[in-house]
């Protein structure tokens, strides 16, 4: 990484803002890193991958970015990834950061009934 470009970042994520909205990103930018591990571990192109999955390479290039306006559905997230020899696995992991309501920012009351 360059010097400067590791000076900016270090720089930008000092700031409280920039540092929220990276680390809110790095969940999806992980699961990206996956996909094209995925994809050119097989040895595939978008092109390829698009024929596998009957659709057009343009739709494989969305899937694959990390474009905001392009939210896959988990069929075609299963497809994609039959199409690379992989299988898609959800899993709802415990976010230890704790359970806030949206309105309140306080605990929700389930999470209060829970025992310690």
């Amino acid at each position: 990484m360059d010097s400067t470009f590791k000076q900016f970042r270090s720089r930008a994520l000092a700031r409280p803002d920039v540092r929220k909205a990276y680390d809110e990103l790095d969940e999806e930018f992980a699961f990206l890193d996956e996909v094209l591990k995925a994809r050119a571990e097989a040895g595939l192109t978008q092109a390829e991958v698009a024929a596998r999955v009957g659709t057009t390479q343009s739709a494989i290039a969305r899937l694959e970015s990390a474009e905001p306006k392009h939210s896959p559905s988990i069929a075609t997230l299963q497809k994609y990834a039959k199409a690379l020899g992989y299988r898609v696995q959800i899993r709802l992991v415990k976010d230890e950061r704790g359970v806030t309501s949206r309105r309140s920012g306080r605990a929700t009351k389930a999470a209060a009934r829970r025992p310690a």
